[in-house]
Formats: structure tokens, sequence, C-alpha cells
């Protein structure tokens, strides 16, 4: 069955709801032992007074339920001197997969990233999630295989 849906973005009130999509995204990638952060944190980066990252959500028509978000921030390209958009997170309840949302939400992006006259926009993917990559590359994305993330935990 096809979702109506629409694609805004986020408000205080979605918080919780966003949270606990992350929770979902967590599970899906295996990797829920590694939340350790919250609701109030969320919220105070995404509208509190130094806000640092932004979502768009995906929302159904028919009862306003939040099916999906895209959680972003700017970044910067010192070669191309612009700032660019990094995507951390992009994610569909897996009941309303296959019915463009995603896309919906990559493609909103996309416009966010030409209004703000960004060089970039860039995310990474898990490389055992064929069916993201796949995705991705139908999108029109390059995915990188020299570049491997560097990170140090604080």
């Amino acid at each position: 069955m096809q979702t109506d849906f629409k694609i805004r973005s986020a408000t205080v009130a979605d918080v919780p709801e966003i949270f606990n999509l992350i929770l979902a995204l967590a599970e899906y990638e295996k990797l829920s032992a590694q939340v350790t952060g919250n609701v109030e944190n969320l919220q105070a980066d995404l509208f509190g007074d130094r806000p640092c990252i932004e979502v768009i959500v995906a929302e159904t028509e028919e009862n306003q339920k939040i099916i999906g978000y895209a959680l972003f921030f700017t970044n910067y390209s010192t070669f191309l001197t612009q700032r660019g958009i990094y995507l951390e997170d992009l994610f569909v309840l897996p009941e309303y997969r296959g019915q463009g949302i995603g896309k919906s939400l990559l493609r909103r992006l996309i416009e966010v990233a030409k209004e703000r006259g960004c060089g970039r926009f860039e995310w990474s993917v898990l490389d055992w999630n064929e069916p993201a990559i796949a995705f991705y590359q139908h999108m029109g994305a390059e995915v990188l295989p020299e570049w491997r993330i560097c990170r140090i935990s604080l």
C-alpha cells in the first residue's frame, strides 16, 4: 500500500519521535549498544542556544506519524572553499521502505544544499549495507572506496 507523506523540517515536538527512530536505526545497524545519547541532548543540539544539527522528517499525511528522518549538519571543504552538508543519518521505518520516502528525503537535502550554495553533499555508509549502497548509487552518489573514516572517541 502506498503511503501519502510529506517532507518537512523537524519541530521541538518531534524530538522524542526522532530519537525513537535513531534507536531503530541503531538496531538495524546492529549498533544499539553504542547509543548513549538522550532526548534532552538531541533537543538541545537541534533547538538550543547553539544548534549544530538539523533534521527533516517524513510524515504520513493521514495521521502525522513520523516514518523517516534525515539528520545533517554543515561541514566545510577547504579545497572548494565552500560549505557542504554532511548527512549523518537517513532512516525510513522498514514497513514504509520502497515508497520513495528515502528518495524524497535525499532530494530535499540536495535542494537545501543548492539553496545554501554548498559545494558538496556527503555521507558515509557501512560497507556491509548493500541495499543502502545500491540505493545511493541509484540516486547518483559516488561511493569513494579510497576514503576511510577516522575517529577518536572522547
